[in-house]
């Protein structure tokens, strides 16, 4: 241990603000790393979770952006007459996302709705951890069957009901839950894949046509903002839009999922060739820092390594120790950064945050995990670089020499 503080002292803490520098500097590049690494292992998902709309004649509805929305046109008749439309030409995949809502649960979380119908359930292939799949053939008076998230499993048990005064529907409704999703269930956004919202405090709807006919305005019509059509051609597209103009004075645009990607790539990827171009500059800086400042140490201690070396210091435990440094130092920086993202995962709790709280070991997630490894991946690296070229010049220089010095 005296040998150990004493390397450490004299040879990587001797310029004390350089030493500190390069120490602050890797926790950055260690955090720019983790951030670059997580950020990709999230669009990775996005992609495969998405690729079920990668398809042939498949495509996907998006409000023009220069289209005015004027919610004085839009009412039930003109929403419901596109919905007519559509049930009687195409065969469409239906999502939206529902208010937040107040569901009792042992988390005191508010509760995020999701409305979908037959086919979007069966592109998706929602994985269960309990219960069995929905059906879509259930009478609006009866119970509703419905899945709910892992954080409501505890208080809702498959086969137990959830009671709710207000719906869509307008009016109270008895849910029954048919199964609970596997835990961290998410959904990636369709323009930017590596963004996702959690189930785990979600109830999810069976919509059929009569749950869409009787449901309010606002879930017919944020259901069309992303309404996904299966088997079309650009001439039926066509028909739809101007059936959409008609009634609702709105332009749609329907893209298919590749031209989705082509979007996200041509921004996002942009950013994060930026964000691995820094991070690998930021890399070799503070190796070549590193290096730079163990080479001048060593030589300033020569006289202190050859009287060590000596008296019975070897060159193997020399390297042991300077494995250990670096070791430790990496240590340190991959606990920050997780106990830095532990807290902002458990900050969604705090929050109460439904779409973004998460189960994990320690409040880390699968990708946070996965995202660690690289950062240490990369301090083995720059440790074994810095190490052996420290050996390196130790060896090059003559015993006798040091002892002249």
């Amino acid at each position: 241990m005296k040998i150990f503080k004493f390397i450490v002292s004299k040879i990587f803490l001797r310029k004390a603000i350089l030493g500190i520098g390069i120490m602050l500097l890797l926790c950055m590049a260690n955090y720019i790393t983790f951030t670059a690494a997580r950020s990709v292992l999230s669009t990775f998902q996005g992609y495969q979770e998405t690729k079920y709309v990668n398809q042939e004649g498949v495509y996907i509805a998006n409000l023009d952006p220069d289209s005015p929305i004027d919610m004085g046109i839009i009412d039930e008749n003109r929403t419901q007459a596109v919905y007519d439309y559509l049930n009687s030409n195409f065969k469409y995949a239906f999502y939206t996302d529902g208010f937040m809502v107040a569901v009792p649960n042992s988390d005191d979380m508010k509760v995020s709705l999701g409305y979908m119908n037959e086919q979007y359930y069966r592109l998706n292939e929602f994985e269960l951890s309990q219960g069995t799949d929905l059906y879509f053939d259930y009478q609006l008076d009866g119970e509703i069957p419905v899945l709910i998230g892992k954080g409501l499993s505890n208080t809702y048990p498959v086969g137990s009901t959830i009671e709710m005064e207000e719906s869509v529907l307008g009016r109270p409704l008895t849910l029954k839950v048919q199964g609970v999703l596997k835990q961290n269930a998410y959904h990636s956004n369709f323009y930017a894949l590596n963004s996702k919202s959690y189930y785990n405090f979600s109830i999810l709807f069976p919509v059929n046509e009569e749950f869409i006919n009787h449901a309010s305005m606002d879930i017919q019509f944020n259901g069309l903002m992303d309404i996904i059509l299966l088997d079309a051609s650009k001439e039926e597209i066509a028909s739809l839009s101007k059936v959409i103009k008609d009634n609702l004075v709105l332009n749609f645009n329907f893209f298919s999922q590749k031209e989705n990607y082509d979007y996200f790539n041509e921004y996002y990827l942009h950013s994060l060739k930026i964000i691995l171009i820094t991070t690998v500059i930021l890399l070799i800086v503070i190796t070549c820092l590193s290096v730079w400042n163990a080479l001048v140490s060593v030589r300033l201690m020569l006289k202190d390594f050859t009287i060590n070396l000596l008296v019975g210091l070897s060159y193997s435990k020399l390297k042991r120790i300077f494995y250990v440094y670096f070791g430790m130092l990496s240590l340190v920086n991959v606990a920050l950064i997780s106990i830095f993202t532990a807290f902002n995962r458990y900050g969604c709790w705090l929050r109460k945050d439904a779409t973004f709280a998460t189960y994990g070991l320690f409040c880390l997630i699968g990708m946070d995990w996965l995202a660690l490894l690289l950062v240490v991946v990369s301090d083995i690296a720059i440790g074994i670089i810095v190490v052996e070229s420290m050996l390196w010049k130790i060896k090059k220089v003559p015993i006798s020499l040091g002892v002249l010095q």
